[in-house]
């Protein structure tokens, strides 16, 4: 890897971060190609991690968790911006590699590597206060949902996704394209688009565009017993998002759509509307209603 000879070699031991040469060159010597299985398309634009990191407003001294930090693109904007990165890296031979690539690029900063599937992940060395990622493509609303799940330090962050989901995850009540992810989301806090990200800063270039996702964590509504009650709900209603609640929620309400309508009115839900009208407190009030938990 060329960056770790010029480091080395006492050439430039100033805070680096990786361009196109020294991803290809990482990638090479571990024998890495990116699978889309992993979701795995690799950062190589310094502009575009130094952007992230100003939008996640990351602070020196405090602790970020990354997820997916692959070749180490984002990690080294994360540290080069004084805060403590906890990286969550399924890879092996990415998770080994990184602290290697840290020490050289950017020696006395502080960087814990945990080799783990992110959607198992229950326990973290440390307590996070931010999440700034770039999301494999194919778990990234399972994976935001864990995290807020499991770790309420976990107070901001800021995410990057595919275009569509970023959309979905920060839309309102009646948008389009409003759902499930919507609605899941919301119970965590509030959510809004940061920008979009050009698909030629990746390797390899993806073929769907990106955008930032940002959100700040709110007080939760209700019980961790309402949550999966209404987290049911919503699924339900979104499954056939199309018809009328009192049709799509029959099966999770009661069994017939007469009952679905009881609960949906002492709820103060109109039996006629549909999901996508609803916000996640609509939800909630459905789900104590129907006095949760609800069966699945």
């Amino acid at each position: 890897m060329n960056a770790h000879r010029h480091a080395a070699d006492g050439v430039d031991s100033a805070p680096r971060l990786l361009g196109p040469a020294e991803i290809r060159d990482l990638a090479e010597l571990l024998g890495v190609t990116p699978t889309k299985k992993l979701g795995q398309n690799f950062v190589h634009d310094a502009n575009t991690v130094r952007r992230i990191v100003q939008a996640a407003g990351v602070r020196a001294g405090e602790t970020v968790l990354e997820i997916g930090p692959g070749l180490g693109s984002l990690t080294l904007g994360l540290l080069e911006a004084g805060a403590s990165v906890i990286a969550v890296e399924i890879d092996r031979r990415l998770a080994e590699q990184l602290p290697h690539t840290v020490r050289i690029m950017q020696p006395g900063t502080q960087l814990t590597v945990v080799h783990a599937d992110a959607l198992r992940v229950t326990e973290l060395p440390g307590e996070p206060s931010r999440l700034v990622a770039n999301l494999p493509y194919n778990v990234s609303v399972p994976v935001l949902l864990h995290l807020l799940e499991h770790f309420p330090s976990l107070t901001s962050g800021i995410v990057m996704v595919q275009a569509e989901v970023g959309h979905r995850l920060a839309a309102e009540p009646g948008s389009k394209v409003y759902g499930a992810p919507s609605v899941k989301a919301a119970w965590y806090g509030t959510w809004r688009t940061a920008g979009q990200v050009s698909r030629m800063v990746f390797w390899p270039v993806p073929n769907v565009d990106s955008v930032l996702v940002g959100f700040e964590r709110g007080v939760e509504p209700g019980t961790e017993a309402e949550r999966r009650a209404t987290f049911a709900i919503v699924d339900a209603a979104f499954q056939q998002r199309r018809k009328m609640l009192r049709q799509s929620l029959s099966a999770v309400l009661g069994g017939s759509a007469a009952a679905a309508s009881a609960v949906l009115e002492r709820a103060g839900v109109d039996p006629q509307s549909r999901g996508e009208q609803l916000k996640v407190r609509d939800f909630l009030a459905i789900a104590r209603a129907a006095g949760a938990p609800v069966d699945a």
